[in-house]
């Protein structure tokens, strides 16, 4: 499926990652699928909410959750 598909059709809140296009080459946003509308889609990482315009996107799939956080020993 390409990449603009999967995100207009993905469900918010599914954990994903998105590659797509910035001026010096590719970058990366993972997290959590925030909001898509035909234009844009919004990742909410670990730092900020990303939005990415869908024309940038190159590649985006749902990945699974996180590994568990370690404790302290």
């Amino acid at each position: 499926m390409p990449p603009r598909q999967f995100l207009l059709t993905a469900q918010p809140g599914i954990r994903v990652v998105v590659r797509y296009r910035i001026q010096d080459g590719l970058t990366d946003a993972l997290g959590y699928l925030v909001t898509t509308t035909e234009s844009s889609c919004t990742v909410r990482t670990r730092t900020s909410d990303v939005e990415i315009p869908l024309a940038l996107v190159i590649a985006a799939k749902e990945v699974p959750p996180p590994p568990p956080r370690r404790g302290r020993p």
